[in-house]
This record gives structure tokens, sequence and C-alpha cells, in this order.
């Protein structure tokens, strides 16, 4: 058998992936252009790692010599759950009620990596989920994927906007797609509209200075600033708002990849509980979770934070 693009397709599927695009590898100037301009703003806020190198973000041949195709893949992580509503919760956002996506998402690209070197044992491949320096949004539009909303936010036309994204890059020649999804954003403003910080500072544009998600999950600080703590909305870990009024979201579909449903079914967490987690109760309840990423003092932080302007301080 030989390995082509199908086949690369075929067995993506076989393993859960829910959508493949393969194009060429090759430089993307304008979306350098456009990530060294959101740089040079300071956007990035305090998140210096994503400074480095922006010439290997913009380059997959550089980030991985030899490269000469883009296998670009999206899971869907959607589960039909609510968060609760009480003060006395935090919410948390839908990409982390499960198990850690870096985790389950890397097993689903080294198990197609696997299938594809049995047929093709001598290609040299790399993955790429989320920490690897690589444009996965970029990649994802240009294989057809989908498109870049407003709220920057990759969004498909029967998925929407909840789907992970990743990649794995080849070293040979494939057959590679040439569709490309239109902007269906249209005149629609909803993300930017809902925004309680003015994250969104134009279409397609997120400072990450204003927004929830930067503020509750790589913020170190010891204090929140006040303009983002006193409009959490709810928000202890993350921020779903931008895709929660997303008019695409309607088609939402429920994933597959049971990993991915609620810990112990809570989408919210009480604040309580939180303000009052020891060390080895925060290292049991958040192991391979992605919530782990905004360490307990962090978690605690944000639960003050809430919980102060939820006036329910005292019970912290």
């Amino acid at each position: 058998m030989k390995l082509t693009s199908q086949t690369i397709k075929d067995l993506a599927r076989s393993v859960g992936i829910d959508r493949v695009g393969i194009v060429r590898a090759e430089n993307l100037p304008t979306e350098e252009a456009q990530f060294r301009e959101w740089l040079a703003k300071g956007y990035q806020a305090s998140m210096a790692w994503i400074e480095r190198e922006p010439e290997k973000r913009a380059d997959p041949r550089i980030l991985f010599p030899g490269c000469r195709s883009v296998i670009a893949v999206a899971l869907n992580y959607y589960t039909p759950h609510e968060h609760s509503t009480s003060d006395n919760k935090g919410k948390i956002s839908r990409y982390a009620w499960g198990d850690d996506y870096h985790d389950v998402f890397r097993e689903k690209l080294k198990a197609l990596v696997d299938k594809m070197t049995e047929i093709s044992p001598d290609i040299q491949t790399k993955i790429c989920v989320d920490t690897t320096p690589f444009m996965d949004k970029a990649w994802a539009v240009r294989a057809g994927i989908g498109w870049l909303g407003k709220s920057s936010n990759l969004i498909t036309t029967d998925l929407g906007s909840w789907v992970f994204l990743g990649a794995v890059l080849v070293d040979i020649e494939l057959e590679y797609d040439d569709r490309v999804v239109a902007d269906h954003c249209g005149s629609c403003t909803a993300c930017i509209d809902a925004c309680p910080t003015g994250a969104i500072t134009e279409p397609y544009v997120v400072d990450a200075a204003k927004c929830i998600s930067y503020a509750t999950i790589e913020l170190r600080d010891e204090k929140m600033p006040e303009e983002i703590a006193a409009n959490l909305e709810g928000w202890l870990y993350g921020c779903d708002i931008c895709q929660d009024v997303c008019p695409w979201n309607r088609f939402e579909k429920p994933t597959h990849e049971t990993r991915f449903e609620p810990r112990e079914m809570e989408t919210s967490l009480s604040l309580e509980r939180v303000a009052n987690l020891e060390h080895d109760d925060y290292v049991v309840r958040f192991r391979k979770s992605a919530i782990k990423r905004a360490k307990l003092l962090g978690l605690k932080r944000n639960a003050k934070a809430l919980a102060t302007n939820t006036h329910r301080s005292e019970t912290l």
C-alpha cells in the first residue's frame, strides 16, 4: 500500500481525529508579519515564551528540517453540559473539563504516525500539539479546516469552534488540498460585543492582557488586575464567552472522545473548596488535567477575586 493523502485521512479518522487537511510546507509571510505586529503592540502580555523565534513559527521547514508537507488536524471536544450559575462556584472553560487535551490529542497523533510508519517505514515526522512553536490556526485555515473568526478562534462550518488543533509534519510530498473555507463572520460582532473586558481590540485581534483566559490561567501575579477581577462574570479558569455567543456554535456536536467529559461531572468548582485546597489534594484532583496550568496559587487567587466581586469573600 502506498501512503497517499487519502490513506492518511482515512487513518486519521480511524484513530478518532475529526478533521484533516494536507498542504505543502512553506513560509507564511503574511501571517508572520501579522504575528510580529501583534508582538510589537505587547499583546502577548507576560507570555515571553510566545516571543521566541517567530520565524520558526512561520515556517515549519525551520521547525522541522526536511519538512515537505503539513497534515493539519482538528479534534472536537464539545460535550453537552452546562455551567453552574451559583455565586458559590467558579466556571471552568469547557476545554478543561476532562483530561488534558495535550495528552489525549498527542496520543491520537502518535497512533496516526504509527499507522503511517507501518505503510512507509522511512518517513520522518514531527507531532505538533499546542506547545510546539507552530501556527496551528494559520495552517488549519490554509488546509481548509475552517476560518479564523473575529474572536481569533478557528471556526468550522459543522463543529463550530469547539475544536483542538494540531498537526503532523512529514518529510514527503503528498497530494495537497486546495479547499479554502471563506470567512463566514460577515458583519457579526457578537464575540466583540460580549467580551466583558474588551479583550478583542478589533476583529481578529486579542490583547492577552485584557483577556479573562489569560488572567485566570497564564498570569502569575499574586493579585489579579482589578479591571479584570471586576468583570470575571463567574469564570474561575479560562473563559468561553466569545465561543458561547458565536452563532456558528449552534452546529456543535458532541465529541466521541469520552475523556473530554467533565471530571466528577464538575463544570464549575466550589470557591470555598478551591480556597481551602491543600497541595496534595490539588495534585490528586488535577492530575492530567489542563487546569494544573494555573497552579494552586493561581486557582486560589482566582477564587478570591471571584468571591470578592460576588460578595462571597466572607466564606474564603
